[in-house]
Protein backbone atom coordinates (compact mmCIF):
# COMPACT_ATOMS: atom_id res chain seq x y z
CA UNK A 1 0.00 0.00 0.00
CA UNK A 2 2.83 2.38 0.93
CA UNK A 3 4.58 1.58 -2.39
CA UNK A 4 1.40 2.46 -4.29
CA UNK A 5 1.15 5.74 -2.36
CA UNK A 6 4.69 6.75 -3.31
CA UNK A 7 4.09 5.84 -6.95
CA UNK A 8 1.00 8.07 -7.03
CA UNK A 9 2.93 10.92 -5.41
CA UNK A 10 5.76 10.60 -7.93
CA UNK A 11 3.27 10.59 -10.79
CA UNK A 12 1.54 13.71 -9.47
CA UNK A 13 4.88 15.51 -9.02
CA UNK A 14 5.90 14.58 -12.57
CA UNK A 15 2.61 15.80 -14.02
CA UNK A 16 2.83 19.02 -11.99
CA UNK A 17 6.39 19.71 -13.15
CA UNK A 18 5.40 19.17 -16.78
CA UNK A 19 2.39 21.45 -16.39
CA UNK A 20 4.62 24.21 -14.98
CA UNK A 21 7.31 23.88 -17.67
CA UNK A 22 7.37 26.79 -20.14
CA UNK A 23 5.77 26.06 -23.49
CA UNK A 24 7.13 26.36 -27.00
CA UNK A 25 4.15 26.56 -29.35
CA UNK A 26 4.90 25.47 -32.91
CA UNK A 27 2.28 26.99 -35.16
CA UNK A 28 2.80 25.75 -38.67
CA UNK A 29 1.59 23.86 -41.70
CA UNK A 30 2.39 20.45 -43.18
CA UNK A 31 6.16 20.96 -42.92
CA UNK A 32 5.85 20.98 -39.13
CA UNK A 33 2.86 18.63 -38.94
CA UNK A 34 4.95 15.74 -40.32
CA UNK A 35 3.01 15.33 -43.54
CA UNK A 36 3.89 12.18 -45.47
CA UNK A 37 6.05 10.65 -42.75
CA UNK A 38 5.32 7.16 -41.45
CA UNK A 39 4.86 8.69 -38.02
CA UNK A 40 4.72 12.27 -36.74
CA UNK A 41 7.27 11.11 -34.17
CA UNK A 42 9.83 11.29 -36.99
CA UNK A 43 9.17 14.98 -37.67
CA UNK A 44 11.46 17.85 -36.75
CA UNK A 45 9.18 19.06 -33.96
CA UNK A 46 9.43 15.70 -32.20
CA UNK A 47 13.19 15.78 -32.72
CA UNK A 48 13.16 19.21 -31.08
CA UNK A 49 11.48 17.74 -28.00
CA UNK A 50 14.24 15.15 -27.75
CA UNK A 51 17.03 17.71 -28.16
CA UNK A 52 15.55 20.00 -25.51
CA UNK A 53 15.40 17.13 -23.05
CA UNK A 54 18.89 15.86 -23.91
CA UNK A 55 20.44 19.30 -23.48
CA UNK A 56 18.67 20.01 -20.22
CA UNK A 57 16.09 22.58 -21.29
CA UNK A 58 12.89 22.16 -19.31
CA UNK A 59 10.37 23.07 -21.98
CA UNK A 60 7.17 21.52 -23.21
CA UNK A 61 6.66 21.61 -26.96
CA UNK A 62 3.10 21.87 -28.25
CA UNK A 63 2.77 21.18 -31.96
CA UNK A 64 -0.34 22.97 -33.21
CA UNK A 65 0.59 22.61 -36.89
CA UNK A 66 -2.06 21.65 -39.45
CA UNK A 67 -1.41 20.35 -42.95
CA UNK A 68 -2.73 22.74 -45.59
CA UNK A 69 -2.88 25.65 -43.16
CA UNK A 70 -2.76 29.21 -44.49
CA UNK A 71 -1.87 32.33 -42.54
CA UNK A 72 -5.59 33.22 -42.43
CA UNK A 73 -6.50 29.84 -40.95
CA UNK A 74 -3.68 30.05 -38.44
CA UNK A 75 -4.70 33.56 -37.40
CA UNK A 76 -8.22 32.31 -36.68
CA UNK A 77 -6.86 29.52 -34.46
CA UNK A 78 -4.12 31.42 -32.66
CA UNK A 79 -6.07 33.29 -29.94
CA UNK A 80 -7.46 30.04 -28.55
CA UNK A 81 -4.05 28.35 -28.67
CA UNK A 82 -2.42 31.26 -26.82
CA UNK A 83 -5.12 31.20 -24.16
CA UNK A 84 -4.88 27.43 -23.74
CA UNK A 85 -1.10 26.96 -23.70
CA UNK A 86 0.26 30.35 -22.56
CA UNK A 87 3.53 29.82 -24.44
CA UNK A 88 6.83 31.50 -23.70
CA UNK A 89 7.91 31.06 -27.35
CA UNK A 90 5.78 30.91 -30.50
CA UNK A 91 7.38 29.48 -33.63
CA UNK A 92 5.55 30.65 -36.76
CA UNK A 93 6.12 28.29 -39.70
CA UNK A 94 3.53 29.45 -42.19
CA UNK A 95 3.00 31.08 -45.56
CA UNK A 96 3.94 28.24 -47.89
CA UNK A 97 0.32 27.42 -48.69
CA UNK A 98 -0.49 31.08 -49.24
CA UNK A 99 2.30 31.22 -51.81
CA UNK A 100 1.45 27.95 -53.53
CA UNK A 101 -2.14 29.18 -53.93
CA UNK A 102 -1.02 32.64 -55.08
CA UNK A 103 -3.05 34.29 -52.32
CA UNK A 104 -2.72 38.08 -52.00
CA UNK A 105 0.61 38.94 -50.40
CA UNK A 106 -0.64 42.06 -48.54
CA UNK A 107 -3.21 39.85 -46.83
CA UNK A 108 -0.53 37.30 -45.94
CA UNK A 109 1.66 40.02 -44.46
CA UNK A 110 -1.25 41.46 -42.46
CA UNK A 111 -2.05 38.00 -41.09
CA UNK A 112 1.55 37.64 -39.93
CA UNK A 113 1.50 41.10 -38.35
CA UNK A 114 -1.63 40.22 -36.40
CA UNK A 115 -0.21 36.86 -35.26
CA UNK A 116 3.00 38.54 -34.12
CA UNK A 117 0.97 41.13 -32.24
CA UNK A 118 -1.25 38.55 -30.57
CA UNK A 119 1.74 36.46 -29.52
CA UNK A 120 3.78 39.31 -28.09
CA UNK A 121 0.73 40.76 -26.33
CA UNK A 122 0.30 37.34 -24.70
CA UNK A 123 3.87 37.56 -23.40
CA UNK A 124 5.53 35.23 -25.89
CA UNK A 125 8.66 35.66 -27.97
CA UNK A 126 8.17 34.97 -31.67
CA UNK A 127 10.54 32.98 -33.86
CA UNK A 128 9.78 33.46 -37.56
CA UNK A 129 10.68 30.69 -40.00
CA UNK A 130 11.05 31.91 -43.57
CA UNK A 131 9.88 30.03 -46.63
CA UNK A 132 10.47 30.26 -50.36
CA UNK A 133 8.28 29.11 -53.23
CA UNK A 134 8.91 27.95 -56.81
CA UNK A 135 8.79 30.74 -59.44
CA UNK A 136 5.46 29.49 -60.88
CA UNK A 137 3.75 32.88 -60.50
CA UNK A 138 6.58 34.97 -61.85
CA UNK A 139 9.69 36.55 -60.35
CA UNK A 140 7.87 39.55 -58.88
CA UNK A 141 5.43 37.49 -56.82
CA UNK A 142 8.21 35.11 -55.77
CA UNK A 143 10.60 37.84 -54.62
CA UNK A 144 7.86 39.79 -52.84
CA UNK A 145 6.78 36.60 -51.06
CA UNK A 146 10.28 35.95 -49.75
CA UNK A 147 10.75 39.58 -48.74
CA UNK A 148 7.74 39.49 -46.39
CA UNK A 149 9.62 37.33 -43.88
CA UNK A 150 12.78 39.42 -44.00
CA UNK A 151 10.85 42.68 -43.67
CA UNK A 152 8.75 41.43 -40.75
CA UNK A 153 11.82 40.14 -38.92
CA UNK A 154 13.49 43.53 -39.35
CA UNK A 155 10.42 45.60 -38.46
CA UNK A 156 9.57 43.64 -35.32
CA UNK A 157 13.14 42.64 -34.37
CA UNK A 158 12.28 38.94 -34.47
CA UNK A 159 14.63 35.99 -34.30
CA UNK A 160 14.52 34.72 -37.87
CA UNK A 161 15.44 31.68 -39.96
CA UNK A 162 15.62 33.00 -43.55
CA UNK A 163 14.78 29.67 -45.20
CA UNK A 164 13.59 26.68 -43.19
CA UNK A 165 14.26 24.30 -46.09
CA UNK A 166 17.88 25.38 -46.56
CA UNK A 167 20.17 22.46 -47.56
CA UNK A 168 17.07 20.33 -48.25
CA UNK A 169 14.89 21.82 -50.98
CA UNK A 170 17.25 21.11 -53.88
CA UNK A 171 18.35 17.69 -52.63
CA UNK A 172 16.03 14.99 -54.10
CA UNK A 173 17.30 12.38 -51.65
CA UNK A 174 15.98 14.52 -48.78
CA UNK A 175 12.57 15.23 -50.31
CA UNK A 176 9.36 13.25 -50.64
CA UNK A 177 8.06 12.44 -54.12
CA UNK A 178 5.95 15.60 -54.17
CA UNK A 179 9.12 17.74 -54.11
CA UNK A 180 7.48 19.91 -51.43
CA UNK A 181 7.91 18.07 -48.14
CA UNK A 182 11.15 16.79 -46.60
CA UNK A 183 11.37 13.07 -46.05
CA UNK A 184 12.57 11.44 -42.85
CA UNK A 185 16.23 12.10 -43.78
CA UNK A 186 15.47 15.81 -44.12
CA UNK A 187 13.84 16.22 -40.71
CA UNK A 188 17.08 16.48 -38.68
CA UNK A 189 18.29 19.17 -41.09
CA UNK A 190 15.10 21.17 -40.50
CA UNK A 191 15.88 21.06 -36.79
CA UNK A 192 19.50 22.01 -37.43
CA UNK A 193 18.28 25.05 -39.38
CA UNK A 194 16.04 26.15 -36.50
CA UNK A 195 18.22 25.31 -33.51
CA UNK A 196 20.95 27.98 -33.77
CA UNK A 197 18.29 30.70 -33.76
CA UNK A 198 16.03 29.09 -31.17
CA UNK A 199 18.70 28.15 -28.65
CA UNK A 200 19.56 31.74 -27.58
CA UNK A 201 15.88 32.23 -26.79
CA UNK A 202 15.87 29.38 -24.28
CA UNK A 203 16.50 29.41 -20.54
CA UNK A 204 17.76 26.46 -18.54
Amino acid sequence: MRRLYFLVVLLLVSVSAEAQAPVILVFGDSISAGYGLESVDLGWVELLKTRLKTEGYGYQVVNASVSGETTAGALARLPRALELHRPRIVILELGGNDGLRALPLPQMRDNFVRMIGLSTHAGAQVLLLGMRIPPNYGPQYTSQFEAIYRDLAHAYKLPFVPFLMDHIALQPELMQNDDIHPNVKGQPILLDNVWPVLQPMLRK
